[in-house]
């Protein structure tokens, strides 16, 4: 296995392990298509300013886009267009000719209109003098949209009921002939018949994804309480790949609810600023541009640009009432094309609201379209969402008895997954022709034994495993490792899959060291008691292990195996590890409303290895404890409020929302129960929130606290996490030695901030390479008690020391350990590197004061 493997690898399970869409970017950007591609300026004939919101389309069509704040446009298309169109209110349209299938640049100077149509009242900027706030009617206008934001929500209804129908495709994007023609995709040429050139102009696009889902919905105000009923579902699957229920969690994710009157909207794991948000005025330029008289009430149009190109910001057309309600009736928006969104090449929100009885307007139909690519003009992915809402009642009463059953208690309905004329009869919006097919296309698609091979590929490199069946073999980056203490170590594993049981789950492996000579291994069995598999929430299971193998102390890592091949590479002295048997009971009960318990029984038994020694004095000498052996029950108290997460392989991984993560641990040791030599309490609270801060990006906070009751050596205390690998890790201290602190009683609160490009968009070279600023800082404060210190109590077990017998643990004095980092971000869309300054402690041996970290980073 070669180092480039193994680095895919870790992409893999550093960043959420995105199996089917890590696989469809790689198709994707194979596909080579030829396309008409019209690019330029438009200016003012008269002011040469830049005219911003221009609509540039193909003569004759629909297919098209605006004009960006600078004037600037790009249109294309895979058909052979040979006329494009300018057009803008109050200004004369134009039309030019372009050669079909080739890049065309063509600069426009529009020149304004002498006259207007009687029903239309235009109030466009006179570019001429500097935009305003003061004395503009149009931010006058947002002003008081935002002042009537809270009796134009759905929250302001004390009862709110509706039906909900949602629609999520993905499809390939620009799909040729030449990528049709290709080896790989020969033998699937009838899947390509499939391909869709109607639904949007310009884009040829093969439907792999679909999931439909019918909810009643129903929200009460005070006490706030909503309840969802599912009616009717039905989707792709993949469930032999990946975790299909977290596929389809991580794509509602990416394509978020989306409320106009949210000060922030969350879209594609970032967060933009509404153009109704209260401080709107102070990021946004807003511009009347017509006035609808023919309906009612009568409607403003109002276009929105952002001041600065390069923040998340949108930039489009919101239609206004013009009542007392001041309420938003039409939104058609998209983002600016500077801004760092990454993979994303096109993203365009549409959402249309109706009158309700009371004669306020409510959300009916939502869609959000997004393009995804590797690069401008070739192929990608293309990704819709449709919300739809039907029957809106509001201020119907129900009992508290209602909203406190359980969510989907609904069975109104027979078996709806396989009734097409339910779907038929209640669906809100048709299926295109090729994505009615998609279903049945990509069922046939995964009983084909060439494709599953080559998912079986995929799922090895990206994964890590290899399925036989019933049986997967892997993970493969740990097949081969080297550490001081064993030197060349090779091992194989693995373990059943649910085609062995639902209910039942085995895994082991066995690894072997050439330099220590000894055997390592595992057996664990999982039994699962809700019938369905280990993985699948809300998990209620048990689990029984053995292990015999190597550990570093204080070495916690998140999401990847210790013994990873990429690890084996560490920097300065790294030869204190234990050898250890440990049998684990683990039992775990989780609940709908994301709150779990774990009771756990462990027995550990650990043997110092390499250059460390369990050793206490003895007079004036000293003498070697061979082992140290323990018997713990613990109980472990999560709770997660509306956590959502992405099952893979090997972890569960969380996707980050805005509501904290509460996790309390009570460990408690027994002196004498299966030759525990102590009795201890260690009782640790961990609390992580991530803050979003509108255009500043977000942060990640992680707030802990221990307290270790009991005497007890250093190895039982609080060993603070360290980090001695190249790998940035983000809950471990960076620049601390393995071992170098323990603690009986500690606090700590680390900050982790991403800045989204909010700097870097603002100077133009790193605006271009679409990298973003990341910053960090980590303090730990600790002590030990006298009773566990060695200086103080000479029962106590020493602490390490170096080959020239100077000590290398230590106990935390009054100034804290603190280290800081900044680092850069989206370095080829998937690197970050931090540079990290260690400031405190610098008196100790073997330390480092900075270093230079990197990790894999997969974002929008």
């Amino acid at each position: 296995m070669n180092l480039v493997q193994h680095t895919i690898m870790m992409v893999a399970i550093a960043r959420r392990e995105r199996l089917i869409l890590s696989i469809l970017f790689v198709l994707a950007a194979t596909v080579l298509h030829a396309q008409t591609v019209v690019t330029g300026t438009i200016i003012d004939k008269e002011t040469k300013d830049p005219l911003p919101f221009v609509n540039v389309i193909f003569a004759g069509t629909a297919t098209g886009s605006v004009s960006d704040t600078e004037g600037k446009y790009r249109i294309h298309s895979t058909e052979a267009y040979t006329q494009v169109q300018f057009s803008f209110i109050g200004y004369k349209t134009i039309t030019r000719n372009i050669k079909p299938g080739e890049t065309n640049e063509i600069n426009i100077r529009l020149e304004p209109e002498a006259t207007v149509l009687n029903e239309v009242e235009v109030t466009v900027d006179n570019r001429k003098e500097k935009y305003r706030n003061k004395n503009n009617p149009a931010v006058d206008l947002v002003r008081e949209m935002i002042d009537r934001k809270k009796q134009n929500r759905m929250e302001n209804y004390q009862f709110v009921e509706y039906e909900e129908y949602e629609k999520l495709q993905m499809s390939l994007s620009n799909v040729s002939d030449k990528f049709k023609e290709r080896k790989l995709f020969r033998k699937y040429k009838w899947l390509f018949d499939n391909v869709d050139t109607t639904s949007i102009e310009g884009k040829a696009l093969l439907p792999i994804y679909l999931q439909e889902t019918i909810n009643d919905q129903y929200y009460r105000k005070s006490p706030e309480k909503k309840r969802t009923i599912k009616k009717a579902h039905q989707k792709v699957s993949f469930d032999d790949y990946v975790d299909n229920q977290g596929l389809s969690t991580y794509l509602n994710y990416l394509y978020n609810d989306i409320d106009i009157y949210d000060n922030n909207i969350t879209i594609l794991t970032n967060q933009f600023l509404s153009p109704i948000a209260d401080a709107a005025p102070t990021f946004y330029k807003f511009y009347i541009t017509d006035t609808l008289k023919d309906v009612t009430p009568k409607l403003a149009e109002l276009v929105f640009v952002p001041r600065n190109a390069g923040d998340f910001l949108f930039q489009g057309k919101l239609y206004v009432t013009l009542d007392s309600n001041y309420a938003v009736q039409k939104v058609d928006m998209t983002v600016n094309k500077n801004i760092n969104l990454n993979w994303v090449r096109e993203l365009y929100i549409q959402q249309d609201f109706e009158k309700g009885e009371d004669n306020r307007y409510h959300v009916s139909r939502s869609k959000m379209r997004a393009d995804f690519g590797l690069s401008k003009d070739r192929g990608g992915i293309y990704g819709e969402r449709l919300v739809s809402y039907k029957n809106f009642t509001t201020n119907h009463e129900r009992q508290d008895s209602f909203y406190e059953a359980e969510e989907g208690a609904a069975t109104s309905i027979l078996d709806p997954q396989n009734s097409e004329e339910y779907w038929l009869a209640h669906r809100h919006d048709s299926l295109s022709h090729a994505e009615s097919k998609v279903y049945q296309n990509i069922d046939s698609l995964q009983k084909m034994p060439s494709f599953r091979r080559t998912m079986d590929i995929a799922t090895l490199l990206l994964a890590g495993y290899k399925s036989f069946g019933w049986w997967e073999l892997g993970p493969v980056n740990t097949f081969y490792s080297f550490n001081p203490v064993e030197g060349f170590r090779l091992r194989v594993g693995g373990r059943t899959t649910t085609r062995f049981s639902e209910r039942l789950y085995l895994e082991t492996y066995g690894a072997y060291g050439f330099k220590d000579e000894k055997w390592k291994y595992y057996l664990g069995a999982t039994y699962s008691f809700t019938g369905k598999s280990i993985w699948q929430f809300p998990v209620k299971s048990l689990r029984v292990s053995f292990q015999r193998d190597t550990k570093i102390p204080g070495q916690e890592l998140q999401f990847v195996q210790e013994d990873n091949f990429l690890l084996s590479f560490k920097r300065g002295v790294n030869d204190k590890w234990l050898y250890n048997d440990i049998w684990t009971i683990d039992y775990l009960n989780e609940f709908d409303n994301h709150f779990s318990y774990r009771l756990g029984f462990k027995n550990w038994k650990q043997t110092p290895a390499g250059g460390l020694y369990y050793q206490v004095r003895d007079g004036e000498t000293t003498r070697d404890i061979q082992q140290l052996t323990t018997t713990e029950v613990s109980l472990e108290l999560r709770w997660a409020p509306g956590e959502q997460f992405y099952q893979g392989k090997s972890y569960r991984i969380p996707i980050p929302n805005r509501y904290p993560i509460f996790t309390l641990r009570g460990i408690g040791g027994v002196k004498g129960l299966f030759n525990s030599q102590y009795n201890y309490q260690n009782v640790a609270l961990n609390i992580y929130k991530r803050v979003y801060l509108s255009q500043f990006g977000y942060t990640d906070i992680v707030a802990e606290g221990g307290y270790i009751f009991g005497k007890v050596p250093f190895p039982l205390l609080g060993i603070h996490r360290a980090n001695q690998t190249y790998s940035y890790q983000l809950q471990s201290y960076n620049l601390m030695n393995f071992l170098e602190f323990v603690s009986d009683k500690y606090v700590s609160v680390n900050f982790d901030h991403y800045f989204n490009g909010f700097i870097f968009n603002k100077i133009p070279l790193l605006k271009k390479l679409k990298w973003r600023e990341v910053a960090t800082f980590k303090v730990l404060y600790g002590s030990i008690r006298n009773e566990n210190n060695p200086q103080y109590n000479t029962s106590q077990f020493l602490f390490p020391v170096n080959d020239e017998g100077v000590a290398t643990t230590y106990s935390l004095r009054r100034e804290p350990y603190m280290e800081a980092s900044v680092g850069i971000a989206n370095i080829f869309k998937l690197l970050r590197f931090d540079l990290v300054k260690r400031l405190s402690y610098y008196d100790h041996p073997e330390v480092a004061k900075w270093g230079i970290r990197g990790r894999f980073k997969f974002d929008f």
